[in-house]
């Protein structure tokens, strides 16, 4: 603000938002991240308004997250000022999408996508959910990365249980259990058999839910995870 450089003034405010939102000072973080967009804006700083408003999304993300943590219900039973603040979130990251779309930034849409799916997801949208995931999936597949791909699938997974597809969802699960291997990351590995033995315990498949249940035993033994 001394030297009157306004794109590292909305940069910094940028960077105050975010970490008022790791804090969990939503409210102030929104004003700091609002700041951003304002001052991008004015300065046409095309990169700098998609990044503030990826950035103000993830405040009322996790937000939303925090209020919906002391009401453990399923997506879609949320109280209306957490559904009010993931609808917020959600209004956030289309603008960003839009504006992503428009600067042709692939890997940014990626991230928009994923988050979208999230939020659709908590809000019990679970088609729109759906859709968001699997365009996830194609920009990760795009960029050969193997960690969003993962996450893609297990979201996949996660929204086909409650349109009540579990044979889909097995397919999915089994995807992100595949994926979780070639990472070598062993508690993701033991995640997925969990949401494979459950989804083999809807489909009636007990033989298979039981052999996945002990292996995800075994790893969180091998985890020591009490």
């Amino acid at each position: 603000r001394t030297i009157g450089d306004r794109i590292g003034e909305a940069k910094a405010s940028g960077n105050l938002g975010n970490t008022l939102k790791i804090l969990g000072q939503f409210d102030e973080a929104v004003v700091c991240c609002q700041r951003h967009l304002d001052i991008s804006r004015e300065q046409g700083d095309k990169v700098g308004e998609a990044r503030a408003l990826y950035n103000i999304g993830n405040v009322y993300h996790a937000k939303g997250k925090h209020l919906s943590w002391n009401t453990a219900q399923d997506p879609g039973h949320l109280p209306q000022e957490v559904k009010d603040t993931l609808q917020k979130a959600s209004e956030y990251y289309e603008r960003n999408l839009s504006l992503v779309k428009e600067l042709g930034d692939r890997a940014a849409q990626g991230r928009a996508y994923g988050n979208l799916g999230n939020t659709q997801y908590l809000l019990g949208n679970f088609s729109e959910a759906i859709a968001f995931h699997k365009e996830r999936l194609a920009i990760a597949k795009e960029f050969g990365d193997k960690a969003a791909e993962r996450r893609a699938y297990s979201n996949l997974g996660n929204a086909h249980i409650f349109l009540g597809r579990f044979d889909i969802s097995a397919e999915y699960y089994r995807k992100t259990l595949q994926l979780s291997r070639q990472l070598r990351d062993q508690a993701v590995e033991a995640q997925a058999c969990y949401s494979l033995g459950n989804t083999c315990t809807l489909l009636q498949d007990y033989e298979k839910a039981i052999e996945y249940h002990l292996r995800h035993l075994v790893i969180a033994q091998e985890l020591g995870d009490r």
